[in-house]
């Protein structure tokens, strides 16, 4: 496998953040570029490279631009989603450390193609260090007029706001996202309507994730045929892959989609040493797990929708055999039970007892009646909750009885920490002196 660095190219240049770091490597020309064509032609280029959206859902990137009406009389709005906090997801948050003008010359670029004039950017709240460079990228570019009024004497004007959340799993939402910019309390929306129709303040809204608009202004630059010789014809393009867990090098291995995992593997060095693969998530905890016979398959949406999983955020688990399927479920669990924002039955009620379920297992206390209690919850949580959270917490109990149903019928006489030794698991890094 050969990686592919475009968006990562010039991460390991010391002022890669800075505008004139990224003004040295063609920055902001392809905003010039998209100043002068037609809005709706940067939506059909959009739309030819078939670019789907980098946050877990893969949705057409340029068929969601198109849905929203024109010359209806509103504002129209772009919205970043850049809450990254899917457990096990880390791409998003390096992204905008080492080249944030990149998203915002591609806010830039999607804001004039859907006729917005304000873009916001919606940065969790735990990583202030990235909300201050993002927001020194903003001023950057204010001051070269690349944002505000008439921008290099085109007519358009564009205002963009770096927003910081609270730290709210939920908010990864897009509608729940909505509702915390307009200072309400964060909680999904009933859909439809979608907000490409009334979205931020009742208006036109596009939310697209921080790596797909990243990837805006390499496309309007180079075209549809270069970035289409990467990937496969529904999956196509290049893809931040963040792999991290029980591997020798972990980190962030930007290649084509369509490599398999195998290949991101071995540029992660493998499993550390002395040990073997015992399952992996390919995108994030929310996806159901894969095991050994499943490294060769392409890290693709369709690939890996006939896996029975998703790509998701593509940021990959690895587990080894010390780990505890029981636990790791466990503590996914205990996660979205906490983040539930309790709006609706099924995931506020359901997460509550899979969680207390999945410790009693845990501690060696469980019934053998509490394995199928746990599937039949998951399955009225499954498709019947308010928004997707409901679905993440239903998703890894199903996958991990696939493939380890014994270690759940062991819960219920030995307690998990005495089957895996928690320091097994876990990498220790000695301090020198």
């Amino acid at each position: 496998m050969v990686l592919t660095p475009i968006l990562t190219a010039h991460w390991d240049e010391a002022d890669s953040y800075t505008l004139a770091g990224y003004k040295r490597h063609h920055g902001y020309v392809a905003f010039a570029k998209a100043l002068k064509t037609d809005p709706d032609a940067i939506i059909q280029t959009v739309k030819d490279t078939g670019l789907r959206g980098r946050g877990g859902a893969g949705f057409p990137t340029g068929m969601k631009w198109g849905f929203v009406p024109q010359n209806d009389g509103k504002p129209h709005y772009l919205v970043v989603n850049a809450d990254e906090s899917e457990p096990g997801a880390c791409k998003d948050i390096p992204l905008m450390l080492a080249n944030p003008h990149s998203l915002i010359e591609g806010v830039a670029i999607a804001s004039y193609a859907i006729r917005a004039n304000h873009a916001f950017i919606y940065i969790r709240g735990e990583v202030p260090h990235v909300i201050r460079r993002v927001r020194h990228a903003v001023d950057e570019a204010y001051r070269a007029g690349l944002l505000g009024e008439n921008i290099q004497g085109s007519g358009f004007d564009l205002d963009v706001v770096v927003h910081a959340g609270a730290g709210a799993y939920i908010c990864g939402e897009e509608t729940a996202l909505l509702d915390s910019l307009e200072g309400r309390r964060g909680q999904p929306r009933l859909k439809p309507p979608f907000p490409a129709v009334a979205g931020l303040y009742a208006s036109p809204t596009v939310i697209n994730n921080v790596e797909t608009i990243a990837n805006i202004p390499y496309i309007m630059r180079n075209g549809v045929d270069w970035f289409r010789q990467w990937g496969t014809e529904k999956s196509p393009g290049f893809k931040l892959f963040a792999v991290s867990g029980h591997v020798q090098r972990p980190g962030i291995y930007e290649a084509a989609l369509g490599t398999t995992f195998r290949e991101l593997l071995e540029h992660a060095g493998g499993i550390r040493k002395g040990r073997k693969l015992k399952f992996w998530v390919p995108g994030g905890s929310s996806v159901p797990m894969l095991t050994e016979e499943h490294l060769d398959l392409p890290m693709t949406y369709e690939d890996m929708a006939a896996a029975g999983t998703m790509l998701g955020t593509g940021t990959p688990m690895v587990f080894d055999e010390t780990t505890s399927v029981l636990k790791a479920v466990s503590r996914w669990l205990q996660f979205y039970k906490h983040e539930s924002c309790g709006k609706c039955t099924p995931c506020r009620e359901g997460t509550y007892w899979i969680s207390d379920l999945l410790k009693r297992l845990e501690k060696g206390e469980g019934k053998m009646e509490d394995l199928g209690t746990i599937e039949d919850l998951c399955r009225q949580i499954s498709g019947r909750s308010f928004c997707a959270l409901g679905d993440a917490a239903a998703t890894p109990f199903p996958a991990a009885m696939k493939f380890f149903r014994d270690e759940f019928e062991a819960g219920i006489s030995t307690p998990a920490d005495q089957a895996f030794n928690p320091l097994s698991s876990t990498v220790f890094v000695k301090a020198k002196g």
